[in-house]
Parts: structure tokens; C-alpha cells; sequence
């Protein structure tokens, strides 16, 4: 068991490790003293902090302790009555003007866990937040409380001020009339994959009145076996439900509730590119946003196709939500959005939202009175092809073999047969090649030792080429 600082590396989007080992009552100690550091000297003890849990392994217990060292501290301690979707309590960051501390390690498997701190702007907190945390955790000997009083931890549900906002947003008068139309027979399957969207998806459209059916609807740390994770693999009960339907959707959320999972009624996976892409075109033609397009180094050329057809201004940002969440909070924003599920929207927070994500997909089929599989067929051919992507995972050893990995592939000039064209930095690598519909990026990854590489063109045979180049 590591007892000390060195076991508590914070990536994108917090610190995660194994809990028993990394992830242990003297680190999240630590972990805990040194965001406090941070909430006193922003801002003192005049705003609450907020925390929460999704429903993994030992995730109330440390919710329950960081509580305690924060009430010792001085600060007033609002801990949730249950498990929470990351993007609720987020949104109560907001709602609330507190500061929130989320125990959750997302998609990763089972036995993870990690704190996220979301200050009271609803989004991930930034590079210099984070840096300035960890600051505290090298001097943390030095950090020492002296409260002049106290407070009692308080329990609250934080659901029904994230329901009425949700409320706000979606149209589900028009949800319900569209799946309870006697010509069409359109169903909902809801897979609950074990998260913590369970009592919060569901609940929501059952206070609308709106039927559908559900799998997987109890909270479980070990996630039936399964990953947390809202991909085809993951998902392969809710697939063969819908495969044996005529008209049925099948939505899902991962583990903390901020990255969604659609099945379209041809039983096939939706990727996120192609919900993003949809979901923009739904909100300015059906709901009349305006504003830009915000996606990450790693998401498709076809969000660009779509937001030049609507003269839709593009910001792109290195990978991870904590970058689309920032330029969100400066700009003007209709959607933003990232490859790997997760996304937000104007008039939400900063903060990408799975729960907020699988309700627009119906509120768009409602508008559209559409399958989903006619609006991919329509995206793809305004794009001018189907674009194809995947990504591999070079399992790195050290800090060296990532140096020289990222040294080797930074200069080159050609990638198997293609050429390249151009080269952006902004999240490690990407060249643009010879062939306009083609792209590769190469980064490490900001949780996992990992160098991640992303491919993307109009053919897997192409995309098989170019993973051969890297093996």
C-alpha cells in the first residue's frame, strides 16, 4: 500500500487509482486537504462544498470521510443522501454557488476510484486548478486548519433542482406524443448498465409519462461483471433486445453519468461523432440555437462538414472535457462536444452530461419523426461519406518509453502510404494526409499509462494500413 504523495498522479480529470492500493484513507486525506487549501484561499469558507458518489466500490465511505475532514477544516459540508450522476451534482455546483468534490472514476474498471473537484462553475476544473492542488499536496505538511466554528454535515438529495432544469431544456410533451402515436409503434429501452444514472434517467421520464422498458437497473461496484463503459461491447443485451424489435432505441450512460451510449433501431452502436453532429443540426434548425461548434483534436472532420453547412464557427480543443468545458465558459456555444461520448449544451453547464445527451437524442427523433437510422443515412451522405474511426492503446511501461515513442513519431513525413499533408500540435501529434478524408493522432493518454493513437477516413481498409504502420 502506498502511503504517501507519490501514489497520486491527477490526469484530465482528477486523481484515479486502485482502491486498497493508491486510492486509500491516507491519500484521499491528502487529496482532500489540499483542495481545501485551494477552496480557502479562493474563496474562504463562505461558499458550501458539495459531494457526491456514484456507486462504486468503498465510494460512500470516502464520500463520507473527506465530509469529516472538511467539517474539521471549517468549511459547511452538504453530502449526498445517495449515489449521483456526476453532471447533477455538477449542475448543483452551479445552482448551489458551492464548490463540489465527486467521488467517481467514470468508465474506468471496477476496482478504480478517484475524486473529481468541479468548482462552482459546473465544468472540470482547469490545468491551473489542478496544478495549483497539487502544489498543496507537495506541501502539505505545512497546510494546517484553525476554524473559528464548525458546522453539522448536512444530507440533501440533489435531484429535483437538476430535474427542473432538465425540465427546462427538453421538450418532453413532445417526447411523450411521438412514442405514444398509435401509427408508430417507437419504444425506449433504457440499459441502466449498473450506474448512476439509475433514479435519474429513469425517473425522469417517468414523471413526464413516458414509457419505455429497462435492463440493468440496480447499483452494482462491480458493474455485473461488465465495464462502465457505454460502448458495443458493453452493451450486447440491450443490442439483441433491440435486434429483435421493429422500432426501438437503446440509450445508456456510463458510470458517473456524464458519457452516453445510443443503439439505433437497426441494433446498431450510434458512435458519439455521429450524435454530436445530429444533435447540432437538431438544436439549430429545430430549437433555433446559434452560436459555435466546440469539439477536440480527437473528434470527426464530419462535425466540421455539418458546421460549415449551417456557417457554424468551429472551435477545436485538445483532448479531454475540461478543454471543450473552458472554451464553452468563453464562448458562445450551441453544442460541444468529444469522441469518446460526452457532451453539453447552451443554457446547460460546462460539464459534459450523458443523462442530458440520451434526452435530446429523443427529443430530436421527436422533432424529426424520423428513425434514427434515416438521420445517420441523411448525416452521411451531407458529409459525403461514412467517416470511419478507431483508436489503439500502446501500454507504456515508464515516462522513458513514452519520450521516445512520442520523439519517434512526432517528425514524420510519410505514415504507410499516405503523405503527410499537415501537422498539428495541440494535443500531441495529428497529421492530416495526402488523402483529405484521413487523419492520425497520436497522444498520451491524461489517466491511464497509455499512448493513445486515433485514426479516421472514409474505409477501414485504409484505417487497417495505417494501424499496421504502428505495430
Amino acid at each position: 500500500m502506498t502511503n504517501s504523495s507519490e501514489g497520486i498522479k491527477f490526469g484530465t480529470d482528477g486523481w484515479r487509482a486502485v482502491v486498497g492500493k493508491d486510492f486509500n484513507e491516507k491519500n484521499v486525506d491528502i487529496v482532500t486537504k489540499a483542495i481545501a487549501q485551494y477552496i480557502l484561499k479562493k474563496d474562504g469558507i463562505k461558499k458550501p462544498v458539495i459531494i457526491g458518489y456514484d456507486p462504486r466500490n468503498k465510494a460512500e465511505e470516502f464520500a463520507n470521510f473527506t465530509a469529516q475532514i472538511l467539517q474539521k477544516a471549517g468549511f459547511r459540508v452538504i453530502l449526498s443522501q445517495t449515489v449521483v450522476p456526476t453532471p447533477v451534482l455538477a449542475y448543483n455546483a452551479k445552482h448551489m454557488n458551492a464548490n463540489a468534490i465527486m467521488f467517481t472514476a467514470s468508465h474506468n474498471p471496477p476496482e478504480y476510484l478517484g475524486i473529481k473537484f468541479i468548482p462552482e462553475y459546473a465544468g472540470p476544473a482547469t490545468t491551473e486548478i489542478t496544478n495549483a492542488i497539487v502544489e498543496n499536496i507537495k506541501n502539505i505538511e505545512n497546510i494546517k486548519f484553525n476554524p473559528e466554528k464548525t458546522f453539522e454535515i448536512e444530507k440533501k438529495s440533489f435531484k429535483e433542482a437538476y430535474f427542473e432544469h432538465i425540465e427546462k431544456i427538453i421538450d418532453f410533451e413532445k417526447i411523450k406524443e411521438y412514442f405514444t402515436r398509435e401509427d408508430d409503434d417507437g419504444e425506449i429501452i433504457y440499459d441502466g448498465l449498473y450506474s448512476a444514472s439509475i433514479g435519474y434517467f429513469d425517473e425522469l421520464l417517468k414523471r413526464n409519462d413516458i414509457s419505455f422498458e429497462s435492463i440493468h437497473m440496480k447499483h452494482d461496484p462491480n458493474f455485473g461483471g461488465g465495464m462502465p463503459e457505454p460502448k458495443a461491447k458493453y452493451l450486447q443485451e440491450l443490442i439483441e433486445m433491440i435486434a429483435r424489435r421493429t422500432n426501438t432505441i437503446g440509450l445508456s450512460n456510463d458510470g458517473d453519468g456524464d458519457r452516453f451510449g445510443v443503439i439505433n433501431e437497426k441494433a446498431e452502436f450510434v458512435t458519439p461523432n455521429e450524435i454530436i453532429a445530429l444533435l447540432l443540426g437538431h438544436l439549430i434548425k429545430n430549437k433555433g440555437y446559434g452560436g459555435k461548434l466546440v469539439k477536440t483534436v480527437g473528434a470527426s472532420r464530419m462535425l466540421d462538414i455539418i458546421a460549415e453547412k449551417y456557417n457554424i464557427d468551429v472551435i477545436e480543443t485538445p483532448v479531454g472535457f475540461k478543454w471543450v468545458g473552458a472554451a464553452m465558459r468563453e464562448h458562445n456555444v450551441i453544442i460541444g462536444g468529444e469522441e469518446s461520448g460526452g457532451l453539453s449544451i447552451k443554457g446547460h453547464i460546462p460539464e459534459k452530461d450523458g443523462i442530458l445527451a440520451d434526452m435530446l437524442v429523443l427529443e430530436m427523433l421527436a422533432y424529426e419523426e424520423k428513425p434514427l437510422w434515416e438521420l445517420q443515412e441523411e448525416l452521411h451522405q451531407t458529409a459525403g461519406c461514412t467517416f470511419v474511426n478507431e483508436r489503439i492503446d500502446v501500454k507504456l511501461q515508464d515516462n522513458q518509453q513514452l519520450q521516445i515513442l512520442m520523439k519517434k513519431y512526432s517528425e514524420l513525413k510519410t505514415i504507410a502510404d499516405f503523405s503527410v499533408e499537415e501537422k498539428d500540435t495541440k494535443d500531441g501529434v495529428k497529421y492530416y494526409l495526402d488523402d483529405e478524408k484521413t487523419w492520425v493522432l497520436i497522444r498520451p493518454s491524461g489517466t491511464e499509462p497509455l499512448l493513445r493513437i486515433y485514426f479516421e477516413s472514409d474505409s477501414k481498409e485504409k484505417i487497417d494500413v495505417l494501424k499496421k504502420f504502428f505495430k
